[in-house]
């Protein structure tokens, strides 16, 4: 079975073509050409957690996401979330390959942000802030400049040393300047795309901080205690998400506002695969706000691992022919 690390997925999974990819899986699930479980997870004895996120992805191939979440890592050096990719043949049953799962989520989640802000943002929508200075602000800023031209970019982090360092290497790997905030407020409100991508407990994000016609891709909180969106917020935008069982089960930006009674389930106004098979109608007018909660998908994982394993199939092919004349 093939074993495919992370450096090789950086390079063969670039985030242009990780976005037609993305894509492509999203139509598909919504078309039932696909299917998912919801994500499952152990609580371990030491209040961590092992993720399942099993899927099949078409004729051809199936498999899971398997990811421990350990939150104090960060106090070691060691990611918080950390896993496997396995895929399967699913004609026969056959396991193809184990892919690195820290790097396809970091260039999936990206992509698939840039899949809902080239539906959602304003087409002009050219300044960027970006809350969280993480792994992910860099998998989004590479994103998100293959849908908008993005002129401007603004980031906060709670470690201004992680916000420094991330203007650094945008400057230099996409060549843009980057202006480091002091606060969520200062980095957001002049923003026309703004991307959440925090682990907070509580709003970072309040509606006040948030300019009309601004879009939002909500990606850090990812369980229904957690939440980066104030309840203002999330009352006066239009809100999407990738699917409607991940937002009702795992969104606490959304879930939260629904106990409150701020909103109803109906707030939800459709998936990224209806917004692409225009099932779904998202941005009304240039004043409105609207917001993608990004929760990750099964389908999502497997098309990105299924990609770069096809392209690595196809170098070892070719390695073999010119080996064999």
């Amino acid at each position: 079975m093939l074993f495919i690390d992370k450096d090789e997925v950086f390079r063969l999974l670039t985030p242009e073509a990780c976005i037609n990819v993305m894509r492509e899986a999203l139509i598909n699930l919504e078309k039932g050409c696909s299917e998912q479980f919801l994500r499952t997870g152990i609580r371990l004895p030491n209040e961590n957690i092992l993720g399942l996120m099993p899927a099949w992805l078409s004729p051809e191939v199936m498999g899971a996401k398997i990811i421990s979440v350990y939150h104090k890592n960060s106090e070691t050096g060691l990611p918080s979330h950390q896993g496997v990719v396995l895929l399967f043949d699913a004609k026969t049953g056959t396991p193809l390959c184990m892919v690195d799962g820290n790097s396809i989520t970091q260039v999936r989640t990206g992509a698939v942000s840039a899949v809902a802000t080239n539906l959602l943002a304003r087409p002009e929508a050219s300044s960027l802030a970006l809350l969280g200075a993480g792994a992910q602000a860099r998998s989004h800023s590479a994103a998100l400049m293959f849908v908008r031209k993005i002129k401007e970019v603004s980031v906060y982090d709670q470690i201004r040393e992680n916000a420094e360092s991330f203007a650094k290497w945008a400057e230099k790997s996409l060549g843009l300047t980057v202006n480091v905030a002091s606060g969520a407020a200062e980095a957001a409100s002049e923003a026309d795309i703004i991307c959440t991508l925090t682990a907070s407990r509580i709003p970072l994000l309040r509606r006040s901080h948030v300019k009309e016609g601004a879009h939002i891709n909500a990606v850090g909180a990812c369980s229904p205690s957690h939440r980066e969106l104030d309840t203002d917020l999330v009352q006066a935008a239009r809100f999407f998400g990738d699917k409607l069982e991940s937002v009702m089960n795992e969104a606490g930006d959304f879930l939260i506002p629904m106990a409150e009674g701020a909103v109803k389930k109906e707030h939800f106004l459709g998936e990224l695969g209806q917004l692409l098979s225009g099932k779904a109608k998202g941005r009304q007018n240039d004043s409105d706000i609207t917001v993608f909660e990004s929760l990750g998908l099964a389908v999502e994982d497997l098309a990105a691992s299924y990609y770069v394993y096809q392209k690595k199939q196809e170098e070892l092919q070719g390695y073999v022919s010119r080996e064999t004349f």
